[in-house]
């Protein structure tokens, strides 16, 4: 089980990645914006940030530099809607894995399942 702190705007899309996780069996804080998600960093240490690009306050690419900061080898997975976000997150974090919407909720548990036993 992987302790995971989930930052994500849309609070239809948080809420399905949140269950779907969980599911999977794994421990989510959920934060509905990157401010929230850098202040729920302090909760850690955490296996896996699984960020929003694009959110109001922070965004998700200032959330993985602080995250990265305060707890080096946390492992980074974005998820965005926008093809040249995605470039400009692979660019600033290339150890991170980066997922385009829209996202099918089984590729992403697999994906994450993959991140966290490497």
């Amino acid at each position: 089980m992987a302790r995971i702190l989930l930052a994500e705007d849309d609070n239809s899309l948080r809420g399905f990645l949140t269950r779907a996780l969980e599911r999977a069996g794994h421990s989510v804080v959920d934060c509905e914006n990157g401010d929230d998600a850098i202040d729920a960093l302090d909760q850690g240490p955490w296996d896996l940030l699984l960020t929003d690009i694009v959110m109001p306050g922070a965004d998700g690419i200032e959330v993985a530099r602080v995250a990265a900061a305060r707890q080096p080898g946390i492992r980074i997975m974005f998820i965005t809607g926008f093809a040249a976000v995605a470039l400009s997150a692979a660019q600033a974090s290339p150890q991170a894995k980066v997922l385009s919407k829209p996202v099918h909720l089984r590729d992403l548990v697999g994906e994450v399942e993959r991140m966290v036993a490497a």
